[in-house]
């Protein structure tokens, strides 16, 4: 894997680019145009294991129709670095799923198969739930590993 940063001026925004080129902009300033580092974190987490959980309900043969995924993450406020110390992901699915297969999906996802999942799971306690064709259903909370 290879990622390129260039600072703009002389500010602490940077042009950042992946290796297929695709650019995007990467700031410390959380009014700035950009993404934060932390956010990067957070997205990284929403978008490994929702590509997990859509692999999984399709290879069960679950058709979804709409999918989305919302992380609220939570910074420890009394230390440096400021590190995440909680983090809720929620999943609202639409289509002819069955809720329990989607929970293993998502279990399956966060416990086995999310590298960013894996790479949190000593500092970060992680909880998650779901929403499927409108009604909520709770997950489970992965505590931090001490």
């Amino acid at each position: 894997m290879h990622v390129e940063l260039d600072q703009l001026g002389d500010a602490l925004e940077f042009n950042a680019r992946n290796a297929s080129g695709y650019d995007f902009s990467l700031t410390s300033d959380p009014d700035g145009d950009g993404v934060s580092p932390m956010e990067m974190v957070a997205l990284g987490l929403g978008g490994c294991s929702s590509i997990d959980i859509l692999s999984i309900l399709e290879k069960q043969r679950q058709p979804v129709e709409q999918f989305s995924v919302d992380v609220d993450a939570v910074r420890a406020d009394d230390q440096v670095p400021a590190v995440f110390t909680r983090m809720h992901v929620h999943y609202e699915i639409d289509g002819e799923v069955e809720p329990e297969k989607v929970r293993r999906a998502v279990e399956l996802s966060l416990e086995k198969y999310c590298s960013v999942s894996h790479m949190l799971e000593s500092t970060v306690t992680i909880s998650y739930a779901f929403t499927v064709n409108g009604t909520e259903y709770d997950g489970a909370i992965r505590e931090a590993a001490e």
